[in-house]
């Protein structure tokens, strides 16, 4: 078997596989590293004055990681700019917020040249390499430049926008060139693999195989779709510990008798959480009848601060939902629990398992993994109903969940009206059929499907423009 070098922006794999908060790519990937001898390369979250390229060893949970410290302006540019101002808003369909600053995308190729700079000693001639999401899309092509003749796969976490939004980033056709270094490019869905292939055959006038591979300005890569999904046994095992029946019993009896309704998000504008309030608000406002008989807990993980669309969507789910509290509290009920703070995976658990209705809304999302793991909380005898957004990933593979307009209050308020009355056996259908898919679609699958695909394309043959072109 080949080692897997993993490349991702952030190294954080949790010393415990109970850890864990809302995001899913670390406990993914961690699920992923354990099963193969290999190594976790990235950033270390630090910055240093200046850029020295020293690597930190160490090993997390299982994991070999390997670490590297970057420059504040690398920082700047290149995470705060880059890829959360720029590639952020634009792939998840807010053109609005996306910002283009030439310094953003001077940065982002900078450190993208430090990455492959520094990775390069561990990387060994079978090796395997998978480079994973938005922030390193030029990874491979400075990897090839530098000799590497490995297998290299991309995939990327959050979706593809269609094509003509895509034409709105400035050197747009000169970062798809860059990504058709990869061997293999994974998308989440199948919509975002068709709005790729999609810019390459009608803007950038390549062509696209029956098999998948895509062929432009003689480049040739495979492309696909593998739908990520979570360590469904492992958080099997995380629902029966002591820790999540403890949570589970508390928030049990802090229901009072009362339905929970339940969001876990990172505090981001891609969430759809103002819209996840609006929708509340109309819910409570066309049933009076449910006043005092239900509440909406909303976990949202606070994230990028240092960027002003996350300080300004903060700012603005404080009073919405400080004006719905206002307006609807008794001196016994509070309608909205809007909690900012981090929980751990197995406490998440028995949160979702208490939660009659599980909220999951997002304007845009990649997959969502959240939607998986309320699925997988639930007890089989007596489960809750997901409410879940058309345009998460993760309707594609959920059916069986109330698939909902995220933009439509009205339509997300009947859905948890429809979802808090709900009859047992049609609960228990649905969910059997989405636990069902939630088991097989797991983070094992995941792996492996890509894995065997990246292992399957062609070995790459091409000359290096390593002699040619000096490191940076």
């Amino acid at each position: 078997m080949s080692r897997l070098i993993v490349i991702s922006n952030r190294v954080n794999p949790p010393e415990d596989s109970a850890v864990g908060t809302t995001g899913g790519l670390a406990m993914a990937l961690s699920a992923a590293l354990r099963e193969y001898t290999g190594v976790w390369f990235g950033w270390s979250g630090h910055t240093t004055e200046t850029f020295t390229g020293q690597l930190s060893m160490q090993r997390i949970g299982g994991v070999t990681v390997a670490l590297m410290d970057l420059e504040e302006q690398d920082r700047q540019e290149y995470y705060n700019g880059y890829a959360n101002r720029t590639l952020w808003p634009l792939f998840h369909f807010r053109m609005d917020l996306a910002q283009y600053d030439r310094s953003f995308s001077e940065g982002y190729e900078r450190v993208n040249m430090r990455f492959a700079e520094t990775v390069l000693p561990l990387i060994e001639p079978d090796d395997l390499i998978w480079v994973q999401d938005y922030h390193l899309i030029p990874l491979a092509r400075e990897l090839r430049r530098r000799g590497v003749k490995n297998r290299i796969g991309f995939f990327l976490h959050i979706p593809w926008p269609a094509r003509r939004l895509f034409t709105i980033l400035p050197g747009h056709d000169h970062l798809v060139e860059a990504i058709l270094d990869y061997d293999l490019i994974g998308f989440q869905t199948e919509d975002s693999r068709e709005s790729f292939t999609d810019y390459i055959v009608h803007i950038a006038g390549g062509t696209l195989e029956p098999d998948g591979t895509v062929n432009l300005n003689g480049k040739q890569s495979k492309v696909g779709a593998f739908p990520i999904g979570i360590d469904a046994a492992e958080f099997a095992h995380a629902i029966e510990s002591e820790r999540a029946r403890g949570v589970y019993d508390k928030m049990t009896e802090s229901r009072a008798g009362r339905d929970m309704i339940v969001g876990v998000d990172r505090l981001d504008y891609s969430k759809g959480l103002e819209d996840r309030f609006l929708a509340y608000e109309e819910l409570l406002t066309k049933n009076p009848e449910l006043h005092e008989k239900i509440f909406l807990l909303q976990i949202a993980t606070p994230s990028r601060d240092e960027v002003e669309a996350y300080q300004e969507i903060r700012a603005k789910l404080d009073m919405v939902s400080g004006r719905i509290n206002g307006a609807f509290s008794t001196i016994e009920w509070v309608p909205i629990r809007y909690v900012n703070r981090s929980y751990r995976r197995d406490e998440l658990a028995g949160i979702y398992r208490a939660a009659r209705v599980g909220l999951v809304t997002p304007h845009r999302d990649g997959m969502n993994l959240v939607a998986k793991e309320y699925v997988a909380a639930q007890d089989s005898a007596n489960p809750g109903v997901l409410v879940l957004s058309e345009f998460a990933g993760a309707a594609a593979q959920m059916k069986d969940a109330l698939i909902v307009n995220p933009f439509s209050r009205e339509e997300v308020a009947d859905a948890v009206r429809r979802a808090l009355s709900m009859p047992l056996a049609e609960r228990r259908q649905r969910w059997e059929s989405l636990m069902h898919g939630v088991q097989q679609h797991d983070v094992t699958a995941w792996r492996d499907s890509f894995v065997t695909a990246l292992l399957a394309t062609p070995e790459p043959q091409f000359e290096t423009e390593a002699a040619s072109r000096p490191a940076a």
